[in-house]
């Protein structure tokens, strides 16, 4: 049975820090191979980097969330390159725009996106990026800096427009895909992303937010990364399975540092 990948969780945060083994132990059950742990505040990167050490289905990123770029305002590009040298590092990011909750200026958000997108180019780490509410200045910038020199990408947690979806592949991003494809509400959504490349979709649960249907109103686990990848392996008409492997080849493409388990 082909496992499947978690490409996007917070396991340094509340009730998955708490109960780590809990959480590693139903996401094996589940089928989840590989689980991706983003650094969201570079003060808590420590915090990630630890809980990648612990064990050899966990990876982690390097980077600060665009709320954070208030306080975290200055990343050097070189900071995050001397940080991401660790063999658990295969990521740069979260980083990007958010324009919803706007809890940092927009200037300060971009200075430290552009130096996030410098430290991938460098590194040739994939970027995470979050794009919320800011569709046009986030292509605008990822398109003014992939032709200073390429750099590889994903769109996590992707909930934004046609137009920034294609966007964002015409200059090679991949895209992932979380439980709010699940979500009643979710019919725009649900035809947007059909226009995305099998070979270019990833699935992740963002947790402990955004738990997917059947599981919603409980904190998110990567565990729940199968009711995803369920629900769009028929919303793609496709088998199980077949979504699994498409996905989960995908992921192990995109992050190449990453090494597949031998085993679930």
């Amino acid at each position: 049975m082909t496992f499947i990948v978690d490409s996007h969780c917070h396991l340094n945060y509340g009730d998955l820090a708490t109960d780590l083994d809990g959480v590693l132990n139903r996401a094996a059950e589940a089928g989840v191979g590989t689980m991706l742990a983003i650094n969201a505040r570079l003060s808590e990167f420590n915090d990630v980097l630890s809980i990648a050490q612990s064990n050899d289905k966990i990876w982690c990123t390097v980077g600060s969330h665009p709320h954070d770029a208030v306080d975290e305002w200055g990343i050097s590009a070189d900071q995050l390159i001397k940080l991401a040298s660790h063999k658990k590092v295969v990521g740069i990011g979260e980083t990007g725009l958010d324009y919803f909750y706007e809890h940092s200026p927009r200037d300060k958000q971009k200075d430290n996106f552009i130096a996030h997108i410098e430290a991938s180019r460098e590194t040739g780490l994939p970027l995470i990026v979050h794009a919320r509410d800011a569709d046009d200045d986030c292509a605008k910038i990822m398109e003014q800096e992939m032709a200073k020199g390429e750099y590889p990408a994903v769109i996590h947690c992707f909930t934004a427009s046609e137009a920034f979806a294609r966007r964002s592949l015409d200059i090679g991003c991949y895209i992932s895909l979380s439980g709010i494809v699940t979500f009643k509400s979710a019919k725009v959504l649900q035809e947007t992303i059909k226009i995305i490349p099998l070979e270019k979709m990833l699935i992740e649960t963002d947790a402990p937010f955004l738990s997917p249907v059947p599981m919603r109103g409980k904190s998110n686990e990567p565990s729940y990364v199968k009711h995803t990848a369920e629900f769009l392996a028929h919303h793609f008409e496709l088998g199980y399975e077949d979504f699994a492997k498409i996905t989960t080849d995908n992921f192990f493409k995109l992050f190449d540092k990453t090494e597949r388990p031998s085993k679930t």
